[in-house]
């Protein structure tokens, strides 16, 4: 059985605004084991994000972690100096961000960018980190690495820059790797790829994977376990199969039924889940999705549930269960 890498308990990161206190993640817990691919899902705004930048330190002010525990192989990196957090950024956890062209630099070749993530991190030469690149490159699928580590990220198409943001999360071999939204604005055919090349990596590095995505085809495709966040709060934690075979919450089923082609066929209209998310800065009382629920009565406007295991099934916060 695969040993726990990182176990977050009860992590808390607010931030505080003028206007008051946005709670964006509130007493969220899970863990991650050597290898395994932990998928993180739920709309824009609902916390995935804010939790994955907790994981690394690099939450903005005016946010802060407010609370919490953030165990990597048994160490609290929420009580480690800054310099010993630079040291794992790049090396024991890497980040793939959401939007290669704004995380990659555009006055600086890509061979120098990945080349200056080996520098950082382990005592080689200058040539050795560029035959290295030369490597990295090639194991992404780039072709002709020797010649595109000259690009500029601009000279790149979108699911190139993908790739060689891939390239420099893997390039000290990590042992976790953080992707948030690694598909998003590539088209279907280049998803897959990308989707496929993380896979492998995985499988040939044995490297764990936190994926954060909105899109649950991605999270069925790579995924054993998944949270559903909303407004800052895990409301259901259930490996792949079981949610995609019972989901209990009535958040995650609206999820489902806005799939196209899931439950029913052709001609038939996509479901929405009605309303918006609530403001951070002004969650009704109660459970937070009570306005949106079509099953919501007098407690979900009182009183907010907590996560918890009904009889046979994984943990929900409902009060249905």
């Amino acid at each position: 059985m695969s040993s726990v890498l990182l176990e977050v308990k009860d992590l808390k990161t607010y931030f505080l605004t003028e206007a008051g206190t946005a709670r964006a993640v509130d007493s969220v817990s899970f863990s991650v084991s050597e290898g395994e691919v932990l998928g993180i899902v739920g709309e824009s705004g609902c916390g995935k994000s804010v939790t994955a930048l907790s994981l690394l330190g690099l939450i903005p002010p005016p946010g802060i972690i407010a609370d919490g525990q953030i165990l990597f192989k048994g160490t609290d990196l929420l009580n480690i100096p800054e310099t010993e957090m630079e040291s794992l950024r790049g090396d024991a956890i890497s980040m793939i961000f959401q939007e290669p062209m704004t995380s990659l630099n555009p006055v600086f070749r890509v061979g120098d960018q990945i080349a200056e993530v080996l520098l950082r991190h382990r005592k080689i030469t200058r040539k050795e980190a560029s035959e290295k690149v030369v490597e990295l490159l090639g194991q992404v699928g780039i072709p002709a690495p020797e010649t595109r580590m000259l690009d500029y990220p601009h000279q790149m198409s979108g699911g190139m820059r993908q790739r060689v943001m891939i390239a420099m999360a893997i390039a000290c071999s990590p042992r976790l790797i953080i992707a948030d939204e690694p598909t998003t604005a590539l088209d279907v055919t280049i998803q897959a790829q990308i989707l496929g090349l993380l896979n492998r990596l995985r499988r040939e590095h044995g490297m764990a994977v936190l994926l954060i995505t909105h899109d649950l085809g991605v999270i069925a495709e790579m995924a054993e376990h998944v949270l559903v966040m909303y407004t800052g709060r895990v409301v259901e934690h259930a490996g792949v199969d079981d949610l995609f075979e019972d989901p209990l919450h009535p958040y995650t089923q609206g999820l489902m039924r806005s799939i196209p082609g899931r439950g029913g066929g052709k001609g038939r209209r996509l479901d929405a889940i009605p309303g918006v998310v609530p403001s951070l800065l002004d969650l009704p009382a109660g459970c937070k999705f009570n306005t949106r629920c079509p099953y919501s009565f007098d407690l979900c406007f009182r009183e907010e549930p907590e996560l918890a295991s009904p009889p046979g099934k994984h943990p929900v916060r409902c009060w249905l269960y």
